[in-house]
Order: C-alpha cells, then sequence, then structure tokens
C-alpha cells in the first residue's frame, strides 16, 4: 500500500451501467457526486444518489476510534478517522488500512462488480483485540446534480426480512437494500451540513442534510463484516465472499493502469453499449464516445465493444448528423456539434480496418451511415454546416458553440470559431477520403478541399495554421489565434492534410508554445486572452476551459504528428515516450488515482483540474502507447 493522498485525490468504482461509487482517499467526501451507490435508473442515465456515505468507528477496550471523516459547516472536520489512516490503495480496488492507538490495525475496502447496481463494504481486523465496530449509511435519494435538505417526505421506515434492510427513501426512488453478515438496530435521525469542498471552490451550492435509518453492529474478534448495499433488483445471489473473490480474479486479469482504467468507462446503453465521457458528471457524448472510442476500444479484446457501440450510433444519423448527447432526462437529444459525426466517420474506419471478421450486414451498415453523413454535410444540415464551393466544410450561427471548444456560458459563447475552423477542415478531408474509397463521387469535392487548404490555412510569416478562416462568414477574414487544433492537419487523423516542411513548421511551433508535460495548452501564452489557472466560479472557469486550459488528450494527435514528421524511427519513439508519454502518465494518480484528469492549469506546476476521470485523455494516452511499441 501507499502512502496517504489528501482529499483532493479520488477513487472510482464504476458499476458498467452508468453508476458508481467514489470518494476521496482521506474518506471526506468533498463533492456532491461522492457516493457509496450512485445508480443509473435508465443506464447510463437518470442517475440518482441513494447512499452518499457511512460513518464508522470501532470501540475496543480501550475506547473508540473513529474510522472515517465528514467535513461540516462551517470547515469543521469530524471525527478523526482519516488521522488514523496508515496507508490507502486505490488498486485492484479502494483499500484503507487504520492504525488505532490501542495496536489495532483494521483494513476496510470498497468494491463495485459490474453490471449491477451494488457496492460491497468490507472491515477486517489485521491485528490487535479487535472491538465492535458500527456503520451508519447516510441516505438521500436525489438526482446527482442536486442536493438534500432536511424534509418531511423522507421514508425512515426501513423494512426486515431475514439478514435484508430495505429503505424506501421516497417513491419513484430505486429502494436500498442493506445485507450483512452484522445486526442492524434502527435509528432514525437527520445529519445536518455536511460541506463539500469542491463544490464550494466551484461557486456552487454545497451544503447538504442526509438521512440515516440506524446502523450496523459486527463484532471483528469474531471474523470480518460486509455490508453489500444495493439499488433493489441488483441484490445477488451469491455470497459477499464469492462475489469479492470474482471481481479479484477479473481485476488481475486486466494488466496494467490503463487498461484497467478503460473499462470504467465503457458501459450499457439499452442493448448495446456506450462510453461515458467522463465521472463524476458526464454521461455519454457523441463527440467524446468517438474519439476514445479509438483508443479504449480498438484493441483485439473490445473490439466486439467497438462494434457495439458503432452500430447503436448508426442508427442515430439525422440530417446527416449524429447527436452530440442525449440528455439525462429522455428529452430530444442535442445537435450542437459540427465534428461528433466526422469523429464517427474515423472511429469507422479505424474499426473496419483493424477488426477481423465483420459481418456484410454490419459492414454495409456502417458504410451507408458514413454515406449519410458525407451527403447531408454536402448538401447542408443545421447550424449553417454544409460544404463550400471550394470543398471546405463552413459551419456556425451566433449564439451556438459547435467546435469541441465548446465553452458557453448563459449567451456568451466564449470563443465562437464561426467559419472554416482548422481541425474540422481536417476531419472533413479525411471524411472525404474514407468516403471516396467507398463512392467515387467525393473525389472530386477531396480535392478541391485539398487544395484550398493548402493555399489558404498556411501563415507563412509565423510557420503555422490559422484557426479559423472565412472567419464570421467573411470571405478572407482569418482568426489568427494560435491554437492547437492546427496539429490535426498532421496528426490525430487516418490522413494527414499536409505533409513536407510545412508540417514539420506546424509540430515545431505547436511544440514551442503549447506542449506541456499534462498536455496541450489551448492557446499561446503570449495571446492577450490566454488565461493561466481554471479557477473560480463557473464564468471564470469557463472563460479559461479553451483560453490556455492544458488538455491531455490532445497529446495524442501531437505525439502522431511529431513521429510523422521525424519518419516513425525507432529513435524517434524512444525520444517521444521519454519526453512526453512518461510525463503525462505522471497525472494517473494526483487527482482521479489510476485515471487521466480532463484538464490541468495552462502554466506551471500544470495542476489537474476539471473531471477527474476522464475518457479521452486515458483513450488518447491508450492509443500513443500502442504508437510507440
Amino acid at each position: 500500500m501507499s502512502s496517504v493522498p489528501d482529499d483532493g485525490a479520488e477513487w472510482l468504482e464504476p458499476d458498467g451501467l452508468g453508476g458508481f461509487a467514489s470518494g476521496t482517499a482521506s474518506t471526506i467526501r468533498t463533492r456532491r457526486y461522492h457516493a457509496l451507490l450512485l445508480a443509473a435508473t435508465r443506464p447510463p442515465t437518470g442517475r440518482v444518489v441513494l447512499v452518499n456515505g457511512a460513518e464508522a468507528w470501532l470501540e475496543t477496550r480501550t475506547g473508540r476510534f473513529a474510522l472515517t471523516s465528514e467535513r461540516y459547516e462551517p470547515g469543521v472536520v469530524h471525527p478523526d478517522g482519516a488521522t488514523h489512516i496508515e496507508a490507502f490503495e486505490p488498486r485492484p480496488y479502494p483499500r484503507w488500512r487504520f492504525a488505532l492507538a490501542d495496536g489495532s490495525r483494521i483494513e476496510h475496502g470498497v468494491i463495485v462488480a459490474p453490471g449491477r447496481a451494488s457496492t460491497l463494504l468490507y472491515w477486517k481486523r489485521l491485528s490487535g483485540p479487535g472491538g465492535i465496530l458500527t456503520a451508519r449509511p447516510f441516505i438521500s435519494g436525489r438526482d446527482y446534480h442536486s442536493l438534500h435538505h432536511e424534509n418531511p417526505a423522507f421514508n425512515f421506515t426501513p423494512e426486515t426480512k431475514d439478514a435484508r434492510i430495505t429503505v424506501r427513501p421516497y417513491q419513484g426512488i430505486p429502494a436500498i437494500v442493506f445485507n450483512s453478515n452484522g445486526r442492524f438496530a434502527a435509528a432514525p435521525d437527520w445529519y445536518r451540513n455536511f460541506t463539500y469542498a469542491q463544490e464550494r471552490d466551484r461557486g456552487l451550492d454545497y451544503k447538504e442534510d442526509l438521512a440515516t435509518v440506524g446502523w450496523f453492529t459486527w463484532d471483528l474478534g469474531q471474523g470480518e463484516a460486509f455490508l453489500t448495499i444495493s439499488a433493489q433488483g441488483h441484490e445477488s445471489a451469491d455470497s459477499f465472499f464469492v462475489l469479492r473473490d470474482d471481481e479479484k480474479r477479473r481485476r488481475k486479469g486486466i494488466g496494467a493502469p490503463l487498461a484497467a482504467a478503460a473499462d470504467a468507462y465503457i458501459v450499457r446503453r439499452g442493448a448495446g453499449s456506450t462510453i461515458i465521457a467522463g465521472y463524476p458528471w458526464f454521461t455519454d457524448w457523441g463527440r467524446d464516445t468517438f474519439i476514445s472510442l479509438r483508443g479504449l476500444c480498438l484493441t483485439d479484446e473490445r473490439a466486439e465493444k467497438a462494434r457495439g457501440i458503432l452500430m447503436q450510433w448508426a442508427e442515430a444519423v439525422s440530417e446527416g448528423m449524429l447527436p452530440n448527447r442525449f440528455p439525462d432526462a429522455g428529452a430530444e437529444p442535442e445537435f450542437n456539434s459540427v465534428d461528433a459525426s466526422l469523429w464517427y466517420l474515423v472511429a469507422v474506419h479505424d474499426f473496419l480496418r483493424l477488426a477481423q471478421g465483420v459481418s456484410a450486414a454490419d459492414r454495409r451498415t456502417l458504410q451507408a451511415s458514413v454515406q449519410a453523413i458525407l451527403e447531408g454535410y454536402a448538401r447542408g444540415t443545421r447550424f449553417g454546416i454544409r460544404m463550400d464551393s471550394d470543398g471546405l466544410l463552413m459551419a456556425g450561427q451566433p449564439g451556438v458553440q459547435l467546435t469541441w471548444m465548446d465553452a458557453k456560458v448563459g449567451d456568451w459563447v466564449v470563443t465562437p470559431r464561426i467559419g472554416k475552423p482548422v481541425e474540422v477542415q481536417a476531419l472533413w478531408l479525411n471524411a472525404l477520403r474514407i468516403g471516396a474509397e467507398l463512392d467515387a463521387r467525393w473525389r472530386a469535392p477531396l480535392n478541391r478541399g485539398m487544395a484550398t487548404f493548402a493555399r489558404r490555412f498556411f501563415d507563412a510569416g509565423r510557420g503555422c495554421l490559422y484557426d479559423v478562416i472565412d472567419s464570421d462568414h467573411k470571405h478572407g477574414a482569418m482568426d489568427r489565434s494560435l491554437r492547437p487544433n492546427q496539429i490535426f492537419a498532421v496528426g490525430g487523423l487516418p490522413y494527414p492534410v499536409l505533409d513536407g516542411q510545412r508540417a514539420r513548421s506546424i509540430v515545431d511551433v505547436v511544440e514551442a508554445r503549447l506542449v506541456t508535460p499534462a498536455g496541450l495548452r489551448t492557446l499561446d501564452p503570449h495571446d492577450p486572452a490566454y488565461k493561466a489557472r481554471y479557477q473560480g466560479g463557473a464564468h471564470e472557469r469557463d472563460g479559461a476551459y479553451h483560453q490556455g486550459t492544458v488538455w491531455p488528450w490532445l497529446m495524442g494527435p501531437f505525439v502522431e504528428a511529431w513521429l510523422r514528421v521525424r519518419g516513425q524511427t525507432r529513435a524517434a519513439k524512444e525520444e517521444a515516450r521519454s519526453r512526453f508519454l512518461h510525463p503525462m502518465l505522471a497525472l494517473l494518480d494526483p487527482l482521479g488515482t489510476g485515471h487521466l484528469p480532463e484538464i490541468a492549469d495552462a502554466d506551471p506546476p500544470h495542476t489537474a483540474r476539471g473531471c477527474p476521470f476522464q475518457a479521452w485523455s486515458v483513450g488518447e494516452a491508450m492509443r500513443i502507447s500502442r504508437m510507440l511499441e
């Protein structure tokens, strides 16, 4: 076991359905999303927090010793369980070792088995006299984005049957089933003013009240204690010990940390699969799914998962577009993305190139979706997206954020990028080339677009590319912002749009101005709009999101471009491994243990920020690893 991180280090246990358990290494919950049982009622959406946490303590002959800590308003930490943590280890599942003053050592673990909204908790005596262990669960039964407050509607009355205690906190919310080898005692009460530091620091509501219906007790001198917490209908007929042993064996076979992390994001949607963009607050997004899939799923072991994801999305093409998001509440899908559909074409292309034994029917379905997207974009679709006479793709209208740089605060679109954004053109030209392999009619617009791109995007004075041409749909207007989007003209996609000296110059400029150990900055530090830190309330954070903030996923296209302009030599791969991959992988533990974060500060020390468990960060790290083998 390793030394204990502070409560900024978070752990994650996904259930494969869109729900999860999560928390911090210190046991102090710092987010509204931290919970022992957070279930997806319409996998992977409809998420509700059922059991937020639990207070645990051990009573021995020499006194009472806390095994957990909570933070209450006004910032008071109680009890002192965090001070007794001797070690924490996130793999193969989160485990804590507590060293108590009487010489007792206690191990506590949290395990979520895939395919079931159920969390296994255990406590066992490693040394010392043992004693009476008590655990008191804290319950809400709320939407995972909300907070819970004391109210008269909460149902405190448990239903008892054998070793099972069932709690139905509210109508319309899944019942919670507790199963243990201990004794239960009813003790209804409210615990008030839990304080979540991460929410407070983000300028959001941060105080919550939670209910408790009672506590469970065990004599650790008589053996190991376990408590299983399940959404009703997700209980298992197997014993706790069988479930734990099976899960330990499964995780042992997964291998390297990145491969283990990848499993967290591939979840069930309907009869198929999808990819969660990030934990704890994202669900599945089109753009994120297709970018992440290339790293997470395009391996022999996960090819069938990739097939299922791509086949399911093939059914969602509308007017040539794929939705970028299926809202949690079951409302109409959102199509505000120019690039999600193009990333889908790239993912289909890579899948068909790499997967073995794709059926003729599946191949026809996927290729038909490619043609439907190209046709829709060529003739014109939502938000002013259409192929121009020069072969390039124009897109955008005021008030809508269409590219991956999609921050919006109220009516303020921070980086509107209306016109012909550079990475959208690289994606479009790749899409045309992929389409031309199936239908010769796309060859002519491809040739026109390639010629236009080469003629109009290169800024010879700086040796790099404009970020947007025909900005705001004004012919000849250029957005000269130096951003990482230009790297997609050389790397990150199946076919480079530029090569030779221009490609080398682009890579060199990006490396000199934008590359950091954590990923690529989203804006040149010399730009007046550059933001060095991703901090403050929603307005400040969204204003910095793509104005300097580092994104780890962009390291994938950069490393691919860097290798391409150096001829993919063995020496180049070895240098890239030490200069780019290893520093990036050093981020695996500081924020989301065993995973990579969404973003990091633009200036050193590049503190990890945003979503602590991000799919495309992990996926692109895996893709880099395969490039460098």
